[in-house]
């Protein structure tokens, strides 16, 4: 297998391969400009993020004081005297209800973490997706110069 010489030196002339090949031009403002967009949207995605944890636990904590004053509620309303069938239809009727808001708690919870999860995606979603169109359109003005 032969090596081409083609340089005067006698070695292979690099210069005159990259010459034929049409590299875009770099432009280091809109690097930059890009850049400054990406953080902006990190920090936007950041701050939905932190409201979104800070609405959570605001919300479990309003819970939390709600179910102890349920449960001391429910104590009373079962330590009072009754006949023993009506103290197990008061204790099942009971149950239902804990069980019942407990589960929409839960979906509330749910609700909110993944409102909160949706925002912070869509924030991201867009500034990749402006990336992208940022990128198409240079490359469309790289072609038109060309």
């Amino acid at each position: 297998m032969a090596v081409k010489v083609s340089g005067k030196n006698g070695f292979f002339d690099y210069s005159k391969t990259y010459r034929d090949l049409q590299l875009p031009i770099f432009a280091p403002q809109l690097v930059a400009d890009a850049q400054r967009k990406n953080i902006e949207a990190l920090t936007q995605a950041n701050q939905l993020a932190l409201d979104g944890a800070r609405l959570f636990a605001q919300r479990q904590s309003e819970i939390v004081q709600q179910a102890f004053a349920q449960a001391s509620a429910l104590l009373r309303d079962l330590l009072q005297p009754s006949e023993p069938e009506e103290r197990v239809a008061r204790t099942a009727e009971a149950a239902k209800r804990v069980f019942d808001q407990n589960m929409a708690t839960m979906c509330e919870l749910n609700e909110l973490g993944a409102k909160a999860s949706a925002d912070v995606f869509s924030v991201m979603a867009r500034r990749v997706s402006e990336g992208f169109d940022e990128m198409r359109l240079f490359a469309k003005k790289q072609a038109v110069t060309d």
